[in-house]
């Protein structure tokens, strides 16, 4: 029997809402679809799928048009020489002229992601998660990086330096802004800060052509080069791996297991990358 076809435990919302479903088992990813129409009556349509696709590159084309961003373009070669200067010439980034790409998450990726938020990591399970279901009439407004962009920077100082002035940037155009230094068990190093930034789009519960505003945060990361190197080269390894349902076994003392080589693997980065700026400051104020 294909995953697909298999029987899911409690499907209905109704039965959810009763109680006695504590041991109600989570659909695999195959099976996620199949259950948001038998729990929630929704089907992910090609329709929703092309709004979604429409609406995040609009939302990606008025981002990348916005003066916060234009700003901050202009801004770059300023920033990488103010870093140089602060560090006796080492360079902030590799190419300053070179402009980081606006990216939309694809459908399937965030799919993929309202998949661990409703179950993965839904500690209510089998109710909903925190906030209520994340379904496609709410699911621009409570999901942070569906437009996201990343900067890469040599060294690990760089991270915390290039936050203070994007940072800056957010004030000066009255964004909202947040930042989260990721420290992931996992092994997962990166600045994220989150521009809250106001776009026209169509709207999520109406069928028809009307728009509204809302206020989402665009995603900026910044890791350095080591850490994207390393995500680079286990890509395949972390897709596959947010896809599972996690095992209850801890992986710290699994050391036949891909997540011990691959999460560690991020942490000594993390530390080399430390150690190699200590060295070079130390250097420089003998």
């Amino acid at each position: 029997m294909d995953l697909e076809d298999a029987p899911l435990s409690r499907p209905m919302v109704a039965d959810m809402a009763t109680g006695g479903v504590e041991d109600a088992e989570r659909p695999e990813l195959e099976q996620y679809e199949r259950w948001l129409k038998e729990s929630l009556g929704i089907e992910i349509t090609e329709g929703i799928k092309k709004q979604y696709e429409y609406i995040t590159e609009r939302m990606k084309y008025d981002f990348e048009k916005s003066a916060f961003w234009k700003s901050l373009m202009r801004d770059l070669l300023n920033i990488h020489e103010e870093y140089k200067a602060n560090t006796n010439g080492y360079n902030l980034f590799n190419d300053p002229s070179k402009e980081p790409e606006i990216k939309t998450k694809a459908f399937d990726s965030f799919l993929l992601k309202t998949y661990r938020k409703n179950v993965l990591e839904n500690d209510n399970w089998p109710e909903a998660p925190e906030g209520g279901w994340i379904i496609p009439e709410n699911w621009m407004l409570r999901t942070n990086d569906v437009i996201r962009t990343r900067f890469i920077v040599k060294y690990i100082d760089g991270v915390s330096f290039l936050v203070d002035q994007i940072s800056t940037q957010c004030k000066q155009y009255a964004l909202k802004c947040k930042v989260d230094l990721e420290a992931k068990e996992e092994g997962y190093y990166a600045a994220h800060i989150y521009a809250y930034s106001s776009f026209e789009i169509l709207r999520l519960d109406a069928a028809s052509w009307e728009t509204e505003i809302i206020t989402i945060p665009v995603e900026i990361q910044i890791t350095t080069e080591l850490q994207e190197n390393i995500v680079n080269l286990l890509h395949k390894y972390y897709e596959d791996n947010r896809k599972k349902i996690k095992s209850k076994e801890k992986w710290q003392w699994n050391y036949k297991s891909e997540e011990f080589s691959a999460n560690y693997l991020g942490h000594i980065l993390h530390y080399l990358e430390g150690m190699i700026v200590g060295i070079r400051d130390k250097e420089d104020s003998d």
